[in-house]
């Protein structure tokens, strides 16, 4: 006798404690027209290995229950219940089984298809992470929106077919991760209402899945929705909800996001000393932060995609100089990869020498964001930014040469907005 570490392995995977499988089991021995007395005692001699093969009924009940045979299961047949082929024939004998083992199981399990478990939820989390690759790559589009509610309605699809509690919130979690990474998208395509619509089902997703981070992220988003609307209000009132999110208050790295993002919704309102404030608050918390495993998603933000965040800040508050800088430490930091935040920090830093007056710099400098982005279409997001920044060089220098020579270009990509 020994350790049962295939069912341990099938249990963990599909979330079970030994009270779950002892009702799961009983439930079917219900269903089979037998008393469900099945104890967690007995659980515990399976997998102790102290029990090698359930008797009778209890063993189809078990078989049902987990839809696989108990050998695959790790349960060892009495050796009268095992047919002795002849030793010549082991090569025949393996090719039978293999061929019979489909038929070896009840017709009710064979009907009732994969029961789905943490590895299941485990590829559609791997999934999740290359959608997340690409949008920091090349930013929002419709195909990577497309790809995102395929993969939320993948996963709740599978909610049914779980039979624990915990893979069920898991599969509900991610729908809503990948619910919210297509509305961030649309934020990127500057298609606001259906990312609001987006953000509304994964709010309501991430409360089934009981997922404090993902809440956190829809109300961070729902502010970006708010500034990009110049609705400073609704901006500040979603921050505000992201910094009371339970997940902002056990992890100070989440904090400082919805600390910089509340700075942000007070600068468009014009509230300098709020802004400032909350600008202090997410530099402490970030400095508090630990290494703890968070979402693909939260990737991007650190000291680098502070700053980037500071420049905006500053930018609002008319304080060039301060953008400027804070544009630069942000390029100084923001790995290559994520090319859609160091085209957008490199837009910004083009306006704060632009609102300097430095015309000819300010125009190399946004110059560059196509250098960057390479032959992939802008993000209408930045392309926005873009817009701003043809239109202040319009107003400030209309006559010069710099000037021909940048609306010729951006009147022929077609990104002035």
């Amino acid at each position: 006798m020994g350790d049962n570490p295939e069912l341990r392995a099938v249990m963990a995977d599909l979330g079970l404690t030994r009270a779950d499988l002892a009702r799961l089991v009983n439930h079917e021995l219900v269903t089979l027209g037998c008393p469900g007395t099945l104890t967690v005692r007995t659980v515990g001699t399976w997998l102790s290995g102290q029990s090698r093969w359930p008797q009778g009924r209890i063993r189809i009940a078990l078989e049902r229950a987990l839809k696989r045979t108990p050998e695959q299961l790790g349960f060892i047949p009495p050796r009268s219940a095992t047919p002795q082929a002849p030793s010549e024939e082991p090569v025949l004998r393996r090719n039978f089984l293999a061929a019979s083992a489909a038929a070896a199981l009840p017709a009710a399990i064979a009907s009732r298809g994969h029961t789905v478990g943490h590895t299941d939820v485990d590829r559609l989390k791997e999934s999740l992470k290359t959608l997340t690759t690409l949008d920091d790559h090349r930013g929002g589009h419709e195909s990577l929106e497309a790809a995102a509610r395929t993969g939320a309605n993948q996963a709740l699809s599978k909610v049914d077919k779980t039979i624990s509690d915990g893979v069920q919130r898991r599969l509900y979690s991610l729908a809503a991760d990948y619910t919210a990474t297509a509305g961030f998208s649309c934020i990127d395509d500057r298609r606001l209402d259906d990312a609001e619509r987006y953000f509304e089902t994964a709010l309501r997703l991430a409360g089934l899945g009981n997922d404090h981070v993902t809440a956190m992220r829809v109300f961070n988003c729902l502010s970006m929705v708010g500034y990009q609307r110049n609705r400073p209000s609704a901006a500040l009132s979603a921050a505000r909800a992201a910094q009371d999110a339970g997940a902002t208050r056990r992890d100070p790295f989440l904090a400082s996001l919805a600390h910089a993002r509340a700075a942000i919704a007070h600068s468009t309102a014009g509230d300098r000393q709020a802004a400032l404030r909350c600008l202090g608050h997410a530099r402490d918390a970030l400095g508090r932060a630990d290494s703890r495993e968070r979402p693909p998603w939260t990737d991007f933000y650190g000291p680098a995609e502070l700053f980037a965040l500071s420049a905006v800040v500053h930018q609002h508050l008319d304080d060039s100089a301060e953008s400027e800088s804070a544009s630069h430490r942000a390029l100084a930091g923001i790995p290559p990869q994520f090319r859609r935040n160091r085209a957008s920090a490199t837009a910004r830093l083009a306006l704060a020498q632009l609102g300097q007056g430095e015309v000819e710099q300010a125009i190399v400098t946004a110059t560059g964001v196509y250098a960057l982005m390479g032959a992939d279409p802008l993000p209408p997001r930045l392309r926005t930014l873009l817009g701003d920044f043809h239109r202040g060089l319009i107003t400030l220098a209309p006559t010069s040469a710099a000037t021909r020579e940048w609306t010729d270009r951006v009147h022929a990509q077609g990104d002035t907005q």
